[in-house]
């Protein structure tokens, strides 16, 4: 029993397993095309097999990823990805943490791409090609992007897997994971190199989950307040006129919105006739919003009902 680990241990058995298959990578990698992945194949058995042999050790983090290596190029994306998502697991600060990270980035960007193609219909179920899941590449992409970020949320990928699973949910639509995929890398990740594309993207998707006038203007309050961080941290970028305009086309949807939202509480207080709350509302969108369309007919109403009792009167 391994005095660290407390675990069986086997180490000269292990360490000869390791070696045979360092052997057998060195061989699949000088080996025709034809032979490469079943040797790979092989290769990857013995380095399980060493891991097994010394559970916690040293050697296990190397044999894991030499695991996770040999399947990767035998073309077992699910067995490699679970070798390494294993090694991170169980060792979280391993040596080979950026590699592992790195094939594990490579992993899911393949899958995604499988996905845009249109080869991951959501009726199909994959029986045969061991570089894609039984079912849903695109989601399982996402989910190894995710275990990225939290098995080394300080790593040179974590920024990247952020931006990257952010980016997959938006092109599914699916606007309040990414939005909180972009909150998180907005916040944790303040030096990388996604942050003005993440301040973009962010207030696209939060105008994105905006679902009208009868619903809470809240994530409209926090599009508005990232147009205004935008322009305060990134003039440079906004010197590009394509950036610019961009951000120009967003604070005048937020503002038509805004807008539209207190022309709605105004005409539910008219037709209360609590016309002082009205004019108020009214009032509020000519000063806050003045060039909206709604500030056409704010002007028109709050001339028809200037003289109106603030109140209903009562009987």
């Amino acid at each position: 029993v391994g005095f660290v680990t407390g675990k069986y241990e086997d180490l000269p058995k292990a360490k000869q397993l390791y070696q045979r298959g360092d052997a057998k990578f060195k061989q699949a990698t000088n080996a025709s095309k034809a032979n490469r992945t079943d040797l790979f194949g092989e290769a990857a058995k013995l380095f399980k097999a060493a891991g097994k042999a010394a559970e916690g050790s040293g050697l296990q983090q190397d044999a894991l990823f030499m695991e996770g290596e040999s399947l990767f190029f035998a073309n077992d994306l699910n067995g490699a990805r679970d070798a390494f998502e294993k090694l991170q697991k169980e060792f979280p600060r391993n040596r080979h943490g950026d590699r592992a990270a790195a094939r594990l980035f490579a992993i899911s960007k393949y899958w995604i791409d499988v996905s845009k193609s249109g080869g991951d219909a959501w009726y199909s179920v994959n029986l045969f090609d061991e570089t894609r899941p039984l079912r849903d590449a695109d989601g399982h992409a996402v989910r190894v992007l995710d275990q990225i970020r939290y098995d080394d949320p300080t790593g040179k990928l974590a920024d990247d897997a952020t931006m990257a699973a952010a980016v997959e949910h938006i092109r599914r639509k699916q606007f309040d994971q990414a939005d909180e995929f972009l909150t998180d890398l907005r916040e944790t990740f303040t030096d990388s190199d996604h942050l003005f594309l993440a301040h973009l993207l962010g207030i696209r998707c939060k105008l994105e989950i905006y679902a009208g006038p009868h619903y809470s203007e809240r994530v409209l309050d926090e599009a508005d307040t990232l147009v205004k961080q935008t322009r305060r941290r990134f003039p440079d970028k906004l010197q590009e006129k394509k950036y610019n305009e961009r951000l120009a086309r967003a604070a005048a949807e937020i503002a038509y919105h805004k807008s539209e939202k207190l022309a709605f509480r105004a005409r539910y207080r008219e037709k209360q006739r609590e016309y002082g709350a009205a004019r108020e509302l009214y009032r509020k969108i000519l000063r806050d919003h003045p060039t909206t369309p709604q500030a056409k007919t704010a002007r028109e109403v709050l001339a028809k009902i200037e003289d109106e009792p603030a109140s209903p009167t009562k009987a």
